[in-house]
């Protein structure tokens, strides 16, 4: 049996003979289905066809795919001297990455901000030695491959160690989380957001969508509340999902600005 991978999203699916009809994370409003149909893929193929890439992301260690798969996030590497933690998971994992991350340190845990990106966590998993995946209970049905390595925590806030902790924020999902990361930033804190606080290409604010390839915003109380749930903690810095989607000074100034935005053109009369 095979632990198949959506091409689309990314996902792996628990083994089975053969592969499931569709997608639950892509057939669904805040993703999509090729126009091709649903395709599936391996690990075993995936190690054929991709490569692991690393970048210095503005002083966290960046990991993603080449060429473009699924998403196309990057994970982030985020050093601890409790142990280090990956935040955000990509579909690829080798026994080359598995090296080179154990010659930086190795992992303790693992954190991932939404469904879209829960990827081959299992895997990953598994491969430091059955290491915990933490991810917020409220997005609970969206676990595609369950495994005792899957730690669902209630509640807004969770402290994972060493200055590191999980703010669910909810929106883009319900259960949408980012990492704070006091160290970050110099030590004027950071936020690693995933898609919740979407850095976008000016890198000056951030979106706030259910869904971004479908483009359906969120309302303003979804907003307000994000807002509302990261004003507390401080932060120089924020890292979205993708490679150089960083902030790297203002964005707690960026947020606020990008929140009245947001709202103000929600709330606009039409001309």
């Amino acid at each position: 049996m095979e632990a198949f991978i959506c091409v689309t999203c990314g996902t792996q699916y628990s083994a089975s003979e053969t592969p499931a009809k569709a997608c639950a994370i892509c057939d669904e409003e805040r993703q999509f289905v090729l126009s091709t149909g649903q395709a599936w893929t391996t690990l075993a193929k995936l190690n054929m066809t991709h490569m692991a890439t690393f970048r210095d992301e503005a002083g966290l260690l960046g990991l993603g795919m080449s060429p473009h798969f699924g998403i196309g996030q990057r994970a982030l590497l985020v050093k601890s001297p409790d142990g280090n933690v990956l935040w955000d998971c990509i579909s690829l994992i080798s026994p080359a990455i598995v090296d080179i991350i154990r010659a930086l340190g190795g992992l303790k845990a693992i954190a991932i901000s939404h469904p879209h990106y829960y990827t081959t966590m299992v895997e990953w998993s598994r491969a430091f030695g059955g290491i915990p995946v933490y991810l917020n209970a409220a997005d609970r049905q969206w676990i595609m491959r369950p495994d005792p390595c899957l730690k669902l925590w209630d509640g807004d806030t969770l402290d994972i160690g060493a200055g590191l902790t999980l703010i669910r924020t909810g929106g883009h999902f319900d259960g949408g989380t980012v990492l704070h990361w006091a160290a970050g930033a110099g030590g004027r804190g950071a936020l690693l957001s995933g898609d919740l606080l979407q850095v976008v290409p000016d890198r000056k604010h951030v979106g706030f969508m259910y869904s971004y390839p479908n483009f359906i915003p969120l309302g303003a109380t979804a907003v307000r509340t994000i807002d509302e749930r990261v004003k507390p903690w401080p932060f120089e810095a924020i890292y979205g999902a993708f490679w150089d989607r960083v902030i790297a000074s203002g964005a707690k100034e960026a947020v606020t600005a990008s929140v009245n935005r947001h709202i103000t053109l929600l709330e606009r009369n039409a001309v």
